[in-house]
């Protein structure tokens, strides 16, 4: 897999680009803050429906501009589609693929599959737990499009529910006492019966995934950081209890987990009218990365945070090779954060992709045996806060 052209317009320092790309490495070169990384972040933002350095859209929006464009024709196994993303300030954005407009941004899952390495994983490692959720759901969606719709539709029914805990708490608190807040009471049931029924999805993928990723991530750490403690990762649930009860022991039973979710919604009801928010379901989970017997969270060093990072996104492109094309390898101004042991493991990596996108600063020297590999060098460069490029290596 390959990205052939990529068009960008009002898509943060770019009114406009145009770049025609082949398989090998490109190498995007510039100072930071010249526009370089806006590139990659583009064709992530394809591949994910998000930016891995913001929360929301808004930034990606070139200033003055009511919206951006991100326009990506990819190449798989000899197949051309072209992907076309309008992200707006207000309304929905809207998606299409070659002429056909798409319902959702969503349909665009599986299009184009990218893995990033950039300096932001370490929060993969010493962040919240969101970041983890995130890095699982993520990979989810780009492997069974579905999953990425469950985690969609749970997220929605948990902002309905967590509005009326918040706005009708005063009727949920009366109960049965009254009308109003039997209408709130009935309310809630029926939220409970979407979150888990959307829930149990999302944690039944979540679980088949690390069933996958488990030994390749060990595998993968084991590689960077020989000399330091095993890796191990397992996913810790608000529901760890109420399965145990269900199931007498670990299932993959999304039939399981939605029961499971159900119990606990009422068992911690009155917490939850109390608190006026949801604390039973997913969006509390934590994928929990371990070094030997201690959380790496807390207890890795700064090089075995670095070695978790790459050894989480090394298992993931492996993952994703298996299940069939190279996914496109996107190396964000990482090798300057990385030591001779962990670059050589990247390089590794990177010799044996369809196609690698790079970027660097000015003066950064790529490891050799990569260097020798690029196809195309960029030169970036920004004036009055417009970005532009031009191709260097001709």
């Amino acid at each position: 897999m390959y990205v052939a052209e990529l068009d960008l317009r009002d898509f943060r320092s770019w009114p406009e680009l145009h770049l025609d790309l082949e398989p090998g490495v490109t190498v995007f070169a510039g100072r930071n803050g010249h526009g370089k990384t806006n590139i990659v972040e583009a064709l992530y933002y394809t591949s994910h429906l998000r930016s891995h350095r913001v929360s929301g859209d808004g930034p990606l929006i070139g200033a003055q501009a009511s919206n951006a464009r991100i326009s990506a024709t990819t190449i798989n196994e000899g197949r051309a589609l072209t992907t076309h993303l309008l992200i707006q300030h207000s309304g929905g954005n809207q998606a299409q693929i070659n002429r056909t407009r798409l319902k959702s941004p969503r349909e665009l899952a599986g299009v184009l599959r990218t893995v990033m390495f950039s300096p932001e994983d370490l929060r993969l490692v010493n962040g919240e737990p969101s970041e983890r959720r995130r890095f699982l759901d993520d990979l989810a969606a780009l492997r069974t499009p579905r999953l990425g719709g469950a985690r969609a539709d749970y997220e929605k029914v948990l902002r309905q529910r967590n509005a009326l805990l918040r706005n009708s708490n005063m009727a949920l608190r009366r109960g049965y006492s009254d009308d109003t807040g039997a209408s709130a009471l009935s309310t809630l049931d029926v939220w409970d019966g979407q979150l888990a029924a959307y829930g149990s999805q999302v944690l039944a993928g979540r679980m088949l995934l690390i069933d996958a990723l488990s030994d390749l991530i060990t595998e993968a750490y084991a590689a960077v950081a020989p000399e330091s403690r095993p890796a191990a990762v397992q996913i810790k649930s608000t529901l760890d209890r109420a399965v145990a009860e269900l199931a007498g022991g670990e299932t993959r039973d999304p039939a399981i987990f939605e029961a499971a979710m159900l119990s606990e919604l009422g068992r911690r009801r009155s917490e939850e009218i109390d608190r006026s928010t949801t604390l039973v379901g997913p969006h509390r989970d934590d994928l929990v990365l371990m070094l030997g017997d201690n959380p790496a969270k807390g207890y890795a060093s700064h090089g075995e945070t670095w070695s978790y990072a790459l050894a989480l996104h090394l298992a993931e492109y492996q993952l994703l090779s298996s299940d069939g094309s190279d996914p496109v390898l996107i190396l964000d101004d990482v090798f300057a954060e990385l030591d001779a042991k962990r670059r050589e493991r990247l390089v590794h990596v990177a010799e044996g992709a369809e196609q690698v996108l790079i970027t660097a600063a000015v003066g950064d020297d790529l490891p050799g045996n990569l260097d020798d590999a690029v196809t195309a060098r960029y030169a970036v460069t920004m004036d009055e806060g417009v970005s532009s490029i031009e191709r260097s290596d001709q």
